[in-house]
């Protein structure tokens, strides 16, 4: 890969995930620490605003895959070179981890404020109520879903499955329903808050492993310590990095037999 296409497609994945993450947590942030977005309709919405803004924004920049899943998925299809993936996923990663630290220095006195109003102990068990903003924790802290790991598994799998199967759908041009380019990233936004309006109760929908890992990392490194992850048996890799990553790639897997289908039927 040249080093200019490297640099812009670097540039391209790296901005895009810091502007989705930004929002996305950010909205976490303020309905944790000031009690607005009291539903998941809402805070899922933002969610899709976030990534619909940073689909639009840096497109033509990379192919805006802005998802670790997303990017080993278009390897899997053959939509993309395996070549890219460092490229990508360390550009996400970075993206991630600098909006972590962009929602933590942005709410810093607010959380200080929030743990000193509640009594909360940082690094504790009960700091989750805040680590929250940054990772995300299966059961959903502060619901009343009963979440084992494998159901958790499942769901970011099937939410991440979901998605990217909707990707390759919105982004098919044998697929003579699709939606025009021009609005396809509103879709792909929609997409992304219709799973987690399904499946955040369960897992708060992490559904992206660059979104979770970088982010929970920067609560790690401010204090937040293990309470930074879901449990001491690697919870958080298996539900929210591997998970995601299978349920992406299952999507490519399946994506050929749907090309077929459609393709088929666009010949009758």
């Amino acid at each position: 890969m040249k080093k200019a296409e490297y640099l812009r497609e670097f540039i391209g994945e790296a901005l895009g995930t810091f502007i989705l993450t930004l929002f996305g947590c950010g909205s976490v942030a303020v309905a944790v620490l000031f009690g607005e977005y009291n539903s998941i309709f809402q805070i899922g919405m933002v969610w899709g605003v976030g990534v619909t803004l940073a689909i639009y924004l840096t497109r033509h920049l990379s192919n805006a895959h802005l998802n670790p899943a997303v990017t080993l998925a278009m390897v899997v299809a053959k939509r993309m070179k395996a070549a890219k993936i460092p490229a990508y996923f360390t550009a996400q990663f970075t993206g991630a981890f600098l909006a972590g630290w962009g929602v933590l220095v942005l709410f810093s006195p607010s959380i200080a404020a929030y743990e000193s109003v509640h009594g909360l102990v940082r690094g504790s068990d009960a700091s989750v109520m805040t680590a929250k903003m940054f990772g995300e924790f299966y059961p959903n802290p502060g619901g009343s879903a009963a979440v084992s790991l494998p159901l958790a598994m499942g769901a970011e799998f099937f939410g991440t499955f979901l998605l990217v199967l909707a990707i390759f759908g919105l982004t098919e041009n044998a697929n003579a329903g699709r939606p025009d380019n021009s609005i396809t990233p509103l879709f792909i936004g929609l997409t992304v808050s219709s799973v987690i309006w399904l499946i955040a109760p369960l897992t708060q929908a992490g559904i992206n492993p660059a979104r979770d890992f970088a982010p929970r990392m920067v609560a790690w490194v401010a204090g937040w310590g293990k309470a930074a992850f879901p449990d001491s048996h690697g919870g958080f890799f298996w539900v929210y990095i591997l998970s995601p990553l299978a349920g992406g790639t299952a999507a490519a897997a399946c994506e050929p037999f749907i090309k077929r289908i459609t393709v088929n039927s666009n010949n009758r």
